[in-house]
């Protein structure tokens, strides 16, 4: 933070920016013979929005590592040098300026992974009854309603995030900051809007998205987990901008899935087909019980006391 004049901070900035650099060389060195490492430094005034702040924004490489750990201790190293040159220089003409925090961002609008499928409207075929010219229009319309509606696209994007989250979490990555980064992607016009689109031209279908993904093939977890280390092996492992696609793909094909039941069936018929298999578990019935019970129910929702009330029916008989 600093009170004083702006023109200061950029003179101070330009005095310091040398040393800057050189005290991080050591730090960055390894991760720079992997071909990363820090990419840029800027000075931003961000006075328009809170008094007498600025950043010190960099942006880095971290080639196959999430590099949550590198930037921190760079950045920190960064800080230490900021201090100590901000005492020998002589311009400020309000006391020095303070550093208050030193952390890496989880947000990475420049870090996307393009997504897309398309078809001809022919090939689509009929769903669920459904022409496939229907569907595309119904299945447009609903990722438009997303688009400009908050209270269906937090639901939307949560569908999607399902598919994303599950990779992040077999791969040891770190699902919590993969999720903040995103939403606040998806609201990054100052709306919570989908992170899919979706649109029919020429007679060809077409289901895309953008996201923001960070993520790390060494290191951490990845490394260390027995399981995340098979997850790995079963992706065949892949490099950490791959592990970005498979992730994104993921994303769209869940996304992908819980449209085409909204606008044919209806979600709950899948959830509830799911949900039978606990409810089976939990009223008790063996395994011959359970084959006769998806049976009786599999046009039916299932429920509890359905469910118990069929069962003594097949036991009494």
């Amino acid at each position: 933070m600093y009170n004083g004049l702006h023109g200061e901070m950029d003179a101070f900035y330009a005095f310091a920016k040398a040393d800057l650099l050189q005290s991080i060389q050591s730090i960055n060195a390894s991760m720079k013979k992997r071909g990363g490492g820090l990419l840029d430094l800027q000075l931003v005034n961000k006075t328009d929005v809170l008094e007498g702040y600025y950043q010190l924004h960099a942006t880095f490489e971290t080639k196959d590592a999430m590099g949550a750990n590198f930037i921190n201790t760079t950045l920190e190293q960064l800080a230490n040098t900021f201090r100590e040159k901000a005492t020998v220089f002589q311009g400020f003409s309000l006391g020095m300026p303070e550093v208050i925090m030193s952390i890496l961002s989880n947000y990475v609008p420049q870090c996307i992974v393009n997504v897309s499928v398309s078809c001809k409207i022919e090939e689509i075929g009929t769903i669920n009854g459904v022409s496939g010219e229907d569907f595309a229009r119904k299945f447009t319309r609903a990722v438009d309603i997303a688009t400009v509606e908050p209270y269906r696209a937090v639901t939307h994007n949560k569908g999607i995030m399902n598919g994303i989250d599950a990779v992040v979490i077999a791969t040891g990555n770190d699902f919590r900051a993969v999720e903040a980064g995103v939403h606040a992607y998806a609201a990054r016009d100052g709306q919570y809007r989908s992170l899919t689109r979706a649109r029919v031209e020429n007679e060809v279908f077409t289901f895309e998205a953008d996201f923001p993904l960070a993520l790390g093939t060494v290191g951490g977890l990845t490394s260390l987990h027995p399981l995340s280390k098979l997850a790995m092996q079963i992706l065949e492992n892949p490099s950490a901008q791959d592990l970005m696609k498979v992730t994104a793909v993921c994303g769209l094909a869940q996304n992908f899935a819980a449209l085409h039941s909204l606008v044919t069936t209806g979600i709950q018929a899948g959830h509830m087909k799911m949900h039978l298999v606990n409810m089976l578990e939990q009223i008790g019935a063996n395994d011959a019980e359970k084959l006769l019970l998806r049976e009786a129910f599999q046009n039916k929702t299932p429920s509890f006391s359905g469910l118990r009330e069929e069962l003594d029916k097949m036991r009494k008989a």
